[in-house]
C-alpha cells in the first residue's frame, strides 16, 4: 500500500492512495495513524473499501511530509561503499550516526530555505519509518517493526559541517530535509533485494545507487540503534546516501539559487525541491 499525509480544504489527513486519488483515514497525518495500536486493521478496512469519506482527487490535495511528528530522526552518515570511498574513508565496522529534529523535515515539493550556507550539498536517501516500538531488538524483530519506506534528501550545509568534527550543525537546519511523497508499506518493497536511489540536478543525473550495496541494511541499522535508544512508531531512520555528492566531486560542486533537485526511488516516488539561496548569494 501507498500512504500519504495530504492537505485538503485547509485540513490535513492521513490517506491511502487508491485508484482515482486519496482515501482519507481516521488520523490527521501518518505520525498520528502509526501511533494507533490498530493502524494495520484500519489500513486493511480502508483497502477493502470499508472506510468512510469519499476519495479526494489528486488535483484537490497537496502532498505533505508523510510523518511530521517523529519522536526521533536518526541518520546513517556513511553506508554505501562508493560514497564512503569517495569521501576518503575505509568501510566502517559500526554505523556512523547522527540525529536531526522533526523541525528539519519538510514537504516533498517544498522550497529549501538554505540562506545561511554557500556550500549546500545533496544526499539522496531511502528513509525507514517505524510501525511499532523497538528496543534491544534482533534484526528479525527490527525488520518486523518497519511500517514502510519513503524518499529523503539529507541536504547538507558542508561549510557548517566542516566547522567542527561533529556533523550536527551542518545537518539540522530547519525545513531542509524533504521527505515523501508517500510511504510504501514494508510488504511491498525489499531494500535488500535492491531499490535504486537517484538524484537529478537541473535535469542532470548526479547520483544513482542501489540499496543492495548498503553496508548496514535497514534491519541491521534499526537493531543496532535500538540497543541504545528506544524507537517508537513514526520514528524515521535515514539509511545513507550513495556516491555522487557535490563535496566528492573534483572540484567540489554545490547547489545554487534556483536549482531544481529531484530525488527518486522507483516504486516510491519523487521529491521535487527548488533551492533558495537568495540571502547567502548576496552576502
Amino acid at each position: 500500500m501507498k500512504l500519504a499525509t495530504v492537505r485538503h480544504g485547509g485540513r490535513t489527513t492521513a490517506a491511502l492512495v487508491v485508484a482515482g486519488g486519496y482515501q482519507p483515514l481516521p488520523a490527521r497525518n501518518l505520525s498520528e495513524l502509526l501511533s494507533l495500536p490498530q493502524w494495520k486493521e484500519i489500513l486493511k478496512d480502508a483497502s477493502s473499501g470499508h472506510c468512510g469519506p469519499d476519495v479526494l482527487p489528486a488535483s484537490a490535495i497537496e502532498l505533505l511530509n508523510p510523518v511530521p511528528n517523529p519522536t526521533k530522526v536518526i541518520c546513517c552518515g556513511l553506508n554505501y561503499a562508493d560514497h564512503i570511498l569517495e569521501m576518503g574513508r575505509e568501510l566502517p565496522e559500526y554505523p556512523t550516526l547522527f540525529a536531526k529534529f522533526a523541525d528539519t523535515l519538510t514537504d516533498p515539493e517544498a522550497q529549501i530555505p538554505a540562506d545561511e550556507s554557500m556550500d549546500l550539498d545533496w544526499e539522496a536517501e531511502l528513509a525507514v519509518v517505524l510501525g511499532s516500538t523497538l528496543q534491544d531488538a534482533t534484526e528479525d524483530e527490527a525488520a518486523a517493526a518497519i511500517a514502510g519506506y519513503t524518499v529523503a534528501n539529507d541536504i547538507s550545509m558542508r561549510d557548517w559541517q566542516r566547522r567542527t568534527l561533529q556533523w550536527f550543525q551542518g545537518k539540522a537546519f530547519d525545513r531542509t530535509t524533504p521527505l515523501g511523497p508517500v510511504l510504501v508499506t514494508a510488504d511491498e518493497l525489499d531494500p535488500v533485494a535492491g531499490l535504486e536511489v537517484i538524484c537529478t540536478l537541473n535535469g542532470e543525473e548526479v547520483q544513482r545507487g542501489n540499496t543492495k550495496t548498503l553496508v548496514f541494511s535497514a534491519a541491521r541499522l534499526l537493531s543496532y540503534i535500538s540497543t541504545f535508544t528506544i524507537l517508537r512508531p513514526g520514528d524515521v531512520i535515514l539509511t545513507g546516501t550513495p556516491g555522487g555528492v557535490g563535496m566528492g566531486m573534483v572540484p567540489p560542486r554545490f547547489l545554487q539559487d534556483g536549482d531544481e533537485l529531484l530525488t527518486e526511488i522507483p516504486g516510491i516516488g519523487t521529491l521535487k525541491n527548488r533551492i533558495s539561496l537568495r540571502v547567502a548569494a548576496t552576502a
